[in-house]
């Protein structure tokens, strides 16, 4: 790592601190919390590649565990081993693997989703901006998916009774209805700020031709 990308790595992981730890980040919608935290993740994997991508995502599954354990709501059992599980007294370590796997995993994604919509879209005025916007839709979208879906498989039991239902089928409606509530509106936020800060911050940190 070069002192510019050490440089970009330490602000980007400055962002991620300032959005757990400040209103800005989490926004909380009751039940669950939206976030703006993956954004820096996403531009990072970009920028920096997929390794300090992974390193940012960390750090964001991390503050995540430390920001439920601190200001919990009804879900954050499923993000913290801190908060026991709702209908016992004790927290779960699976907690963890909810909070960093999909974060981390959001941090990997981003570099070769630009790579790979580049390579499909040929027309060259639109196709840096359509595929950073393509990226930040799609890594939101699964990453939205991850986070919910673990919640669900993980913890099904406390899950249905936080949202109140007694089956698959309700499980997943309950799911579906918190990506259609808050999924869609991160998504869209996403791509618009990955689209409009990406091409700059590439000039800047001379990084590669996407």
């Amino acid at each position: 790592m070069n002192i510019k990308q050490f440089t970009l790595t330490a602000i980007f992981l400055s962002i991620i601190l300032l959005f757990a730890f400040t209103p800005i980040g989490f926004i909380h919608l009751g039940i669950i919390k939206a976030t703006l935290i993956h954004i820096p993740v996403i531009i990072g994997s970009i920028i920096l590649g997929p390794k300090i991508g992974a390193f940012l995502g960390l750090a964001f599954g991390t503050t995540s565990v430390i920001n439920n354990t601190l200001a919990p709501t009804l879900l954050s059992f499923a993000f913290s081993p801190a908060i026991p599980v709702l209908g016992t007294d004790r927290g779960s370590f699976m907690a963890l693997i909810v909070a960093i796997v999909p974060r981390v995993v959001i941090g990997i994604l981003p570099y070769f989703f630009m790579k790979g919509f580049n390579q499909l879209i040929t027309r060259n005025k639109i196709k840096q901006k359509t595929s950073l916007f393509l990226t930040g839709l799609v890594t939101t979208v699964i990453h939205t998916f991850l986070v919910m879906g673990a919640i669900a498989v993980v913890f099904y039991d406390a899950y249905s009774q936080v949202a109140e239902v007694d089956s698959l089928r309700g499980v997943i409606v309950a799911v579906l209805t918190v990506f259609l509530s808050n999924g869609v509106g991160e998504a869209i936020v996403a791509a618009f700020i990955v689209m409009t800060v990406v091409p700059p911050l590439l000039k800047l940190s001379e990084g590669p031709k996407l």
